[in-house]
């Protein structure tokens, strides 16, 4: 089941938004450029509905693409608005439900004229049986594996998990943000809209009827590749680490993201070590160079790599592993 992080690029005609008529107007004073947005945006697709315990059901759906001019999203059940949504959100949990009843929803699109999409197909859910005073969580899933299918796309698998009552959802987290909610017969999903050449971090938590979540499974890193014409890179490149007395000096270039790359996660050995952090007004850029002092025995062979925080939050692509021997 995919489900988009990003906007989705769906095919629709190129609108005029009302932000746009606004600036056409002050930049010329042309009557012809003052006829109001008329047009509704395209209904959202891919909703679907997903009980996540006795009294909640977790709603989502694609995201509209830039071109459509979304600003936000109402979401119904049965015709009544339950909340109104911003255009970066496409999920919600729909709260204070009634255990072992159907439930069905939509949702439209609105955008800045305030014009409102059709509905698409409703999605239906629904709860299952409360559980009196279960207050125990269920199990972490005992593993989770995920691979990158594609530049914008990976397949996130976990171990089913056990309860005292029953699991009834998966929740899958991205970066510490839940992104998809699964049924209790699933293990994996497939997520997609992700970035070319980004590093995104997966962990799974099972919930049961009362709404107990159990910790997070096993986090797991997966890269997506690069894909021809996405832009630059988010590695930091010419990556080199040099040994001296009781100290090893690290340099590399930034990576383009299009603002200043201020945090770096430094690994050594497979393992997050720290966390680089350049303060306010002293964000280096092109080329970084960063100190470490270190204790370690001369002879010890360190093999160290590092990735950039992005502009989204996410950590960029690692850049190339050196080995540096240290010295007394």
């Amino acid at each position: 089941m995919s489900r988009p992080l990003t906007g989705s690029r769906g095919r629709h005609p190129v609108r005029r938004s009302a932000p746009t008529l606004a600036l056409c107007l002050a930049l010329s004073g042309l009557a012809a450029c003052t006829a109001s947005d008329t047009e509704p945006p395209p209904a959202p697709a891919g909703l679907t509905a997903q009980a996540g315990s006795a009294t909640t059901v977790h709603v989502m759906w694609n995201a509209a693409a830039d071109r459509d001019g979304v600003t936000g999203y109402q979401v119904f059940q049965a015709g009544r608005l339950v909340r109104e949504l911003p255009a970066e959100k496409t999920m919600m949990d729909v709260t204070g439900l009634t255990p072992q009843t159907a439930y069905a929803f939509t949702v439209r699109a609105k955008d800045a004229a305030g014009n409102l999409s059709a509905t698409g197909p409703a999605a239906s859910a629904t709860t299952p049986a409360a559980k009196a005073e279960d207050g125990r969580a269920p199990t972490a899933p005992g593993a989770t594996t995920a691979r990158a299918t594609g530049p914008r796309a990976a397949l996130v698998s976990w171990s089913a998990a056990t309860d005292d009552t029953a699991v009834t959802a998966y929740d899958v987290y991205q970066g510490g943000a839940r992104i998809h909610t699964a049924g209790p017969g699933e293990t994996s999903t497939t997520v997609t809209g992700l970035q070319p050449d980004t590093v995104y971090t997966f962990t799974v938590r099972a919930r049961d009827g009362a709404d107990n979540s159990s910790p997070d499974g096993p986090a797991v890193d997966v890269t997506t590749p690069p894909a021809s014409g996405a832009g630059p890179g988010t590695a930091p490149s010419d990556f080199t680490a040099a040994a001296s007395p009781g100290m090893v000096t690290l340099s590399w270039t930034a990576p383009d993201t299009g603002r200043e790359t201020s945090e770096y996660e430094l690994w050594v050995d497979g393992r997050l070590t720290t966390t680089v952090q350049f303060g306010a007004g002293a964000v280096p850029s092109g080329r970084v160079e960063h100190r470490i002092t270190v204790t370690e025995p001369a002879g010890t062979v360190w093999r160290v790599k590092l990735r950039a925080r992005l502009p989204d939050g996410n950590w960029g692509s690692f850049s190339a592993e050196r080995a540096v021997t240290l010295t007394g």
